[in-house]
C-alpha cells in the first residue's frame, strides 16, 4: 500500500509533509522494534470507528504537535510480546508492556525524524483498557499493521497546528 493514500485527512502544506515523514518513521520503527513480519492494511474509513481492549496514548510535541494512539485487542499485544521476550504476557505484565511498546516505537520514530532535523519529543504513554471513544482528535490519519502470527494494531495519528500535547 502507498502510505500517501492514509494521508487524506491532513493538509497538504509544509507541516503535513513532516506528518507523513512521523507516519512512515512509525512503520519504520515497527519494523525494527518488533521480530515479526507486517503489513499495512488499507486505511479506514474517517467515520469507522475501532472497538478495540487496549489502547495507549502518546503526546508528540516539538516541530510537530498531536497524538498517537495505538489499539488493539489484549492477546494481539500479548503475542507481540510473546514474539519479541520469549514468554507469555498477561495481567500487569501484559499492561506494562503495552506500554512500553508505545515508548519503544514512538522513540525510535522520534529519533528518526530527528535525523531529518526537526526535533520532537514525545510524553509518557497513558495505557488505557476497556472499551474508548476518542474524540477532539484533529488531522487524523488511521492504519491498521498486521502482524505476522499475532493480528492488528490500529493507529490514529492527529497532528495539530499549534499548541501543546
Amino acid at each position: 500500500m502507498n502510505i500517501d493514500a492514509n494521508t487524506s485527512a491532513i493538509e497538504r502544506d509544509g507541516k503535513s509533509e513532516r506528518s507523513d515523514e512521523l507516519l512512515q518513521d512509525i512503520l519504520q520503527a515497527l519494523r525494527q522494534v518488533v521480530p515479526l513480519s507486517l503489513g499495512v492494511m488499507d486505511p479506514r474509513s474517517e467515520d469507522e470507528e475501532w472497538q478495540d481492549e487496549w489502547g495507549v496514548l502518546i503526546g508528540v510535541t516539538g516541530d510537530m504537535y498531536g497524538r498517537i494512539v495505538i489499539l488493539g485487542e489484549g492477546d494481539v499485544f500479548g503475542r507481540l510480546g510473546e514474539s519479541m521476550f520469549g514468554m507469555l504476557l498477561e495481567g500487569d505484565m501484559l499492561h506494562s508492556f503495552v506500554g512500553e511498546l508505545a515508548n519503544m516505537v514512538t522513540g525510535q520514530a522520534a529519533t528518526l525524524v530527528s535525523g531529518r532535523g526537526y526535533r520532537i519529543d514525545i510524553t509518557p504513554p497513558t495505557v488505557i483498557t476497556g472499551r474508548m471513544h476518542f474524540f477532539g482528535l484533529k488531522n487524523v490519519v488511521k492504519m491498521s499493521v498486521a502482524f505476522e502470527r499475532a493480528g492488528e494494531l490500529h493507529f490514529i495519528i492527529s497532528r495539530d497546528t499549534e499548541g501543546k500535547v
